[in-house]
């Protein structure tokens, strides 16, 4: 481990308002900790930043000893980018702060928080913007990569609904990205990952949601996945984009409103959230129940909030987790052919291939218009292999990795960067497809060095020879 003299972290320490943290500290080992467990990394040091200008200290501190830096938000990435091997690991995670302005339906939020901060400041005014599934999410990471939820369909992707940006750059300065001010960092800012900057600040637009949404799951027996998987196909295809419906196909977890006997056996379900009037999404999701035998449902009228956390225990923290992703413009019978084969052959009970339904407003912009340029995807598929200890790695992780060559051929362009695991550098300019090569020059104009490189990382054109420091 790099050995940084003691000098320089007390001076370090003696102009910094949070904490910062070395491996001797108690706290060390539970702070450097992330969702994922198969990510064990031990920074030489770690900052927590308790405002813009201990990002900036903290960033100078990094060129200053030539270290590497990596930037913790909500630490839930899947690749494990929020913490470093032997370098600084910048945490935001103190830093919490929302700001609702009702009137104007905006939204300033700090990078440390969860989509559960955001979503209940938001709803104590019966607003919301598209976020992810899992309330335990970063906002910041989320953003940054494009993010979608069950409210981008109305409401496009996470980053259509974002209005600006304060972000510390690579030498440390401060400044504010919009369409009107430095509109190139902005476009960047908008799916390129943080490859460009630390954002301290998110400005978002909000929509009226809730506070309570006709949500649920209903769930079919395994057997009949082949029919019910097409006629989920089928039906998201002109659903009302008020609607979403994604699919996801595992073992059943042990749900209250299911037999004992299905506990635990393989099956298909729906999940569903109507953004409106409950009682007309009550009529529009009527023909779901008639795709199979339903075994089970929990459908009903429920707080935003509590829709946006039902998942959280299907993703606690603590596990060992590996994704692989492909978008599509359409599932053909292909591609549900080979979800069937690879859900009969889960290797842990905790696996799952899901489907989320995107669409709608999410492919109204030009694939131009900023860095994510996956507008013609309807559909997000995840196989998600998740597993509890290390002698699980080589079953798990060559069961996600075959499916996901196994669904290439029916897939579309580009890839959700999010979903990204960190041996995956090589898709990184497949996921980014046209606008790959306005990303490598702007990289070359905002981070030079590639001082942000724990990321899905775009290499400055001309980038000096660096250590990889993972």
């Amino acid at each position: 481990m790099k050995t940084l003299p003691p000098t320089a972290i007390d001076a370090f320490r003696a102009h910094f308002a949070g904490e910062v943290l070395t491996p001797d500290d108690d706290n060390y080992d539970d702070i450097r900790q992330i969702w994922n467990a198969m990510i064990d990394r031990r920074p030489a040091l770690i900052a927590r930043c308790s405002s813009a200008d201990d990002v900036m200290r903290a960033v100078d501190f990094t060129r200053e000893h030539d270290l590497i830096a990596s930037v913790r938000g909500g630490g839930h990435n899947i690749a494990g980018n929020a913490v470093c091997n032997d370098g600084l690991l910048i945490d935001l995670s103190l830093m919490k702060q929302v700001r609702i302005d009702p009137e104007t339906r905006r939204a300033s939020v700090e990078p440390g928080c969860t989509l559960a901060d955001f979503d209940v400041a938001a709803q104590e005014h019966g607003l919301a913007t598209p976020l992810g599934i899992n309330s335990t999410t970063g906002v910041a990471g989320l953003t940054l990569g494009g993010g979608f939820g069950w409210l981008s369909r109305k409401y496009g992707m996470t980053i259509d609904n974002l209005l600006g940006a304060d972000v510390v750059t690579a030498d440390s300065r401060q400044i504010h990205a919009s369409e009107s001010e430095n509109p190139d960092l902005f476009w960047g800012l908008r799916g390129g990952g943080g490859n460009f900057g630390i954002v301290t600040r998110f400005e978002f637009q909000l929509h009226p949601v809730g506070p309570e949404v006709l949500s649920g799951l209903i769930v079919f027996p395994f057997e009949q996945a082949g029919a019910v998987i097409q006629k989920f196909a089928d039906f998201t295809q002109t659903m009302p984009e008020e609607l979403n419906v994604w699919m996801v196909t595992r073992q059943a977890p042990p749900l209250s409103f299911l037999p004992d006997q299905v506990h635990g056996t393989p099956i298909v379900a729906l999940a569903l959230c109507y953004a409106g009037d409950p009682d007309t999404g009550a009529q529009l999701i009527e023909p779901l129940r008639r795709f199979g035998t339903v075994l089970g449902e929990h459908v009903g009228v429920q707080p935003y909030v509590a829709w946006q956390q039902a998942f959280d225990p299907l993703l606690a923290p603590g596990a060992r987790n590996y994704w692989k992703s492909h978008n599509f413009t359409q599932l053909e019978a292909g591609a549900i052919d080979a979800i069937i084969e690879y859900v009969d052959t889960l290797p842990s009970p905790h696996c799952e291939i899901f489907v989320g339904t995107i669409g709608g407003q999410t492919t109204r912009p030009s694939p131009e218009a900023m860095a994510y340029s996956s507008r013609d995807a309807n559909y997000v598929m995840n196989v998600h292999a998740r597993w509890e200890t290390p002698e699980g790695d080589e079953k798990c992780i060559g069961w996600a990795r075959d499916f996901f060559a196994r669904t290439q051929p029916f897939a579309s362009g580009g890839a959700y960067i999010n979903f990204l695991t960190e041996e995956e550098a090589d898709r990184i300019e497949f996921a980014y497809g046209a606008t790959y090569q306005r990303l490598v020059e702007l990289k070359g104009r905002y981070d030079p060095t590639n001082l942000f490189r724990m990321n899905q990382n775009i290499q400055p054109a001309h980038e000096p020879s660096l250590a990889s420091g993972l």
